[in-house]
């Protein structure tokens, strides 16, 4: 498959500049006032280009939500335009996670955040600004609001999802994707432990979106009896579970009784766990299921793994345009070993000879999620190089390209 590069939306670089960084190879550290190439405009939205990344979002993750649904949803045109918009109150992380999953087809809806009751002014804008069409599927519901009461622009029309355990909301929120689905039971669900580290359970949001597999929660001691509810009525689905050193023995077997349950990562509990775990959900496929990203010419989203609400404000980026699954940095800087390992074994390349040009390769590119503070100008510029198509040399083992005589 071969990806191309994406051009960011005019709306999305309003507050920001467009650079390229160039150079292969190692990168240098820059120091002072240059070291910055993503300052945060007062708007608090940045977006910042090189050969084979783009950075959408600023300060937090408010800021991030908006750039990312204007990128993918400029409202220009009624095709460019959502269906339906996902609120939810900052505060509530489990439910946003479970909301991921609403990005995904066919809703493929995307997500802002309110701050308690109340909408700021910057995901109020970029809700009117995307001029949301309404899901047929949902009675013509412009805005679904989890976990928050906070009023919307416009008079839009709403459905509100009221706040509750964290089982509770996924279930209620699997409901709205079934229904959004014509009814179609998914066959397959991502199940993760309601109280695990939220840098382990990030990679979720990219995989739901992906998959249209909802999120369900579980107990380290018991499935909820929401959870439960859910996987009755979809008759042994296939289960995957991420973090399972967080789920005790006792509800892996109970899990066992509502389907085949396969585990995608077990979870160490530190940063640096977080970053192998997500390259191992990209890894991760089964049959059908799973992104099985080994190779080059894919979608890539780089979010810093202490800021786990960009999980569910990037999860559109899994489910549109170049589909990437969620990578983690530990921190802004510099690229982590065994990120820089993954993405070397990932990288394009073309052999060196007429019959094959770089033209006819496949790319890869990076979504950086956040200003500099999540991720850093010298990591952009690292992981820039190493999603660079480059020339191979050719090896007496690898076929002829020459055609037969």
């Amino acid at each position: 498959m071969r990806i191309a590069r994406p051009r960011l939306l005019p709306a999305a670089l309003a507050a920001g500049t467009a650079i390229a960084l160039a150079g292969c190879g190692r990168s240098h550290q820059l120091s002072g006032p240059s070291a910055r190439i993503a300052p945060v405009a007062p708007q608090g939205a940045v977006a910042v280009t090189t050969r084979n990344t783009s950075r959408l979002g600023g300060a937090d993750a408010v800021a991030d939500a908006a750039a990312v649904a204007r990128t993918v949803y400029p409202g220009l045109t009624q095709a460019t335009s959502p269906a339906a918009v996902v609120v939810v109150d900052r505060a509530n992380w489990s439910g946003a996670l479970a909301a991921s999953e609403l990005a995904g087809a066919p809703l493929a809806a995307p997500l802002l955040y309110a701050e308690g009751g109340k909408l700021g002014a910057l995901s109020a804008q970029t809700l009117a600004a995307m001029h949301p069409r309404g899901a047929g599927a949902l009675a013509g519901a412009q805005v679904i609001r989890v976990a928050t009461s906070a009023p919307v622009p416009g008079g839009l029309q709403t459905r509100t999802l009221a706040a509750g355990e964290p089982a509770v909301q996924a279930a209620a929120i699997e409901a709205i994707l079934q229904r959004a689905q014509g009814g179609r039971a998914p066959r397959a669900v991502i199940v993760l432990a309601a109280n695990a580290a939220r840098s382990l359970q990030m990679p979720a949001a990219g995989l739901a979106a992906e998959s249209g597999a909802p999120i369900l929660f579980v107990n380290f001691q018991r499935v909820p009896v929401a959870t439960a509810s859910v996987l009755t009525t979809l008759h042994r689905p296939s289960i995957y579970v991420i973090g399972a050193a967080a789920i005790g023995a006792r509800t892996l077997r109970t899990l066992r009784r509502f389907g085949a349950v396969t585990r995608i990562t077990t979870g160490a509990a530190s940063a640096e766990g977080a970053v192998s775990d997500a390259i191992a959900v990209a890894r991760f496929t089964d049959g059908v299921f799973g992104w099985g990203v080994r190779e080059p010419g894919h979608g890539l989203v780089f979010e810093n793994a202490a800021r786990a609400l960009d999980a569910p404000a990037a999860a559109l980026l899994s489910a549109t345009g170049d589909y990437g699954p969620v990578l983690l940095q530990a921190r802004p800087a510099p690229v982590s070993s065994v990120l820089a390992s993954y993405l070397a074994n990932i990288q394009p390349a073309y052999t060196a000879a007429p019959q094959f040009r770089p033209v006819r390769g496949v790319y890869n590119h990076g979504w950086l999620i956040g200003d500099e503070r999540a991720i850093s100008a010298l990591t952009q510029a690292e992981v820039d190089a190493l999603l660079e198509i480059s020339p191979r040399r050719a090896s007496s083992e690898e076929p002829s390209l020459s055609p037969p005589e």
